[in-house]
């Protein structure tokens, strides 16, 4: 609110035009003058005025946190062709824009856009508390009053135990990781032996096929050999698929032995893949908490709104 209050001072200088504080309704004698009024609505006042080429339209208007650069901003937005917009009161002066409308409401003022002036006939002058019964009102400010308050001390106090939690499971982390490093670095090794072993196997394979074909067996007794042995290959792979549910690819088959060794090691190592599991979980949970946080920081919500995540 305090930023707030600063900044709305220059938020409208590109399209209001400054009026001079001693300027009276007099100096509107000779420009056209259209008749506006406030209404409630749902409990809220609304500002019913006919725009030049946007026709009527409806501002609602909410007492308590709505300022007048927001209903300038908002008449700008519906008008293309507004250039110039200001808020006066009945005594010519104009309101400025960080003024809230409760204040506004309470007498007639005018409103001119362009070069059109716009009467605009409150309600019923002096104060209303009609704002007081809406409770959407009462809730806002109650949020902003809380999030005022509490949200540095909150945040301090929330950021401290993840970051406390964080480097406790990174600590934990730390051994599991270094021997969880050296399983993967040994399964990789194994699982890249394995592959170049099976290239080894097919091109001795092939050079023999090929030696009895050319300096052996004549070829037609060697084709119904290849055959079978196509055959034989071909029911094989039929049975990697159905052990493994998949079919069958050079990296699928490459990861399934990598898992096999990895797994193999772990027990020879008495590395707990389950704890392992577990701890890097609650730190990504951390992790995405502390992201969570800083968002709910920069959006202004309370930290109490933010529920840690469920397992789905």
């Amino acid at each position: 609110m305090l930023l707030r209050s600063f900044f709305c001072g220059f938020g409208h200088q590109t399209f209001f035009r400054r009026w001079p504080c001693s300027v009276s309704v007099r100096v509107f004698s000779g420009v056209p003058s259209k008749e506006a009024f406030v209404h409630h609505s749902g409990g809220r006042p609304v500002l019913t005025l006919t725009l030049p080429v946007g026709g009527e339209r409806r501002f609602p208007l909410t007492p308590m946190t709505t300022t007048v650069g927001d209903l300038l901003r908002d008449v700008t937005h519906a008008e293309p062709q507004v250039k110039h917009v200001a808020l006066l009161n009945k005594d010519g002066q104009r309101i400025s824009s960080c003024t809230v409308m409760e204040t506004v409401l309470n007498d007639h003022f005018l409103l001119t856009i362009n070069d059109t002036v716009y009467n605009v006939r409150s309600l019923r002058p002096g104060p209303s508390h009609e704002h007081v019964r809406n409770m959407d009102d009462m809730k806002h400010l109650i949020h902003l009053l809380h999030s005022a308050l509490t949200l540095p001390e909150q945040r301090q106090r929330s950021q401290r135990l993840l970051l406390t939690r964080q480097q406790e499971l990174q600590l934990q982390l730390q051994p599991l990781l270094t021997v969880k490093d050296q399983i993967a670095k040994e399964a990789e090794l194994r699982a890249t032996a394995l592959g170049w072993a099976g290239l080894a196997y097919l091109s001795l394979q092939g050079g023999f096929l090929g030696y009895l074909t050319w300096y052996v067996f004549a070829w037609d007794i060697m084709e119904p050999v290849t055959f079978f042995i196509s055959c034989t290959t071909s029911m094989i792979f039929f049975g990697y698929y159905l052990l493994t549910r998949q079919e069958f690819s050079c990296v699928h088959a490459r990861d399934r032995q990598f898992l096999h060794f990895f797994y193999k090691r772990a027990l020879l190592h008495k590395f707990d893949v389950q704890r392992y599991n577990q701890l890097t979980d609650e730190l990504a949970k951390v992790n995405n908490d502390l992201r969570r946080l800083q968002n709910a920081v920069r959006l202004r919500l309370p930290v109490d709104h933010i529920q840690p995540l469920r397992d789905a």
